[in-house]
């Protein structure tokens, strides 16, 4: 039977990208999100493609503790709770600007989904890994968690938090032999700035004008790279951007 792995933030971007790989590639799949419409719409697709694989979904908010716990321990059915692969996908920035004009509930969005929602689900899911001493925790960061960035505070705050809880996580489990991947994206052509300017199409798709960024699939190959290096090997760390973005300051726009 192939390895459970659990994927949080799968009903779009990145973790819907990985979900699709996995399943190509024969991975039985937790998929979480708030959105049980997608979720369920994905599952479909997926069981029609790949009628070999196990999916498993579940909506909730990875924000919540009780949440977490109740759907990943409580209720979790006894077939599902040997998961093998933990990928914290879940996060993303709300709004844009300087500290002193931001909203304090978005700042509560994001430090909660982004550093809150992945101890709480690494805490919860990783019970089988510790008790069997093996294991893979993939945390999706970014790039804004290795540099700040004009009028990304908050976010890059939250994103260096989560940077260094894979280097905290890393240290902690050693002695269970489990395995922590940090992924540090640069620009990705997801959701995340729609989400970011609040459903204004215009001001997110200004951020990718005349440049490629990364696609949401390039991201899943990187995690599943990380997954497949044998038992010796561990990927601590893997930085990936678009070649027209240095870093987070500057990039290159080609010319119409």
């Amino acid at each position: 039977m192939m390895p459970i792995v659990l994927i949080t933030g799968a009903t779009s971007g990145i973790g819907k990208a990985t979900a699709y790989l996995l399943a190509q590639n024969n991975y039985s799949l937790i998929l979480t999100g708030r959105r049980n419409e997608r979720l369920q719409a994905i599952k479909t697709d997926l069981t029609t493609q790949y009628p070999d694989i196990r999916v498993l979904t579940l909506a909730f908010d990875v924000r919540s503790y009780e949440q977490v716990k109740s759907f990943l321990d409580d209720t979790l059915p006894a077939e599902w709770k040997d998961i093998q692969v933990i990928i914290n996908n879940a996060g993303g920035a709300v709004g844009f600007g300087p500290i002193d004009k931001g909203n304090p509930e978005d700042w509560d969005t994001m430090i909660d989904t982004n550093v809150k929602g992945l101890l709480y689900v690494t805490k919860v899911a990783s019970k089988q890994m510790l008790e069997k001493k093996d294991g893979h925790i993939i945390n999706v960061a970014s790039i804004a968690g290795k540099e700040v960035y004009l009028n990304g505070n908050v976010y890059c705050a939250a994103k260096h938090a989560a940077d260094a809880l894979s280097k905290a996580m890393r240290i902690d489990l050693l002695p269970y032999h489990i395995k922590v991947t940090n992924i540090a994206p640069g620009m990705v052509d997801t959701d995340f700035s729609l989400v970011r300017y609040k459903g204004d199409k215009e001001k997110a798709d200004a951020i990718y004008a005349n440049m490629e960024p990364l696609h949401d699939v390039d991201i899943a190959e990187a995690i599943l790279f990380a997954m497949n290096r044998p038992k010796h090997v561990n990927i601590n760390d893997m930085v990936i951007m678009p070649t027209a973005q240095a870093n987070t300051s500057h990039l290159i726009r080609e010319e119409n």
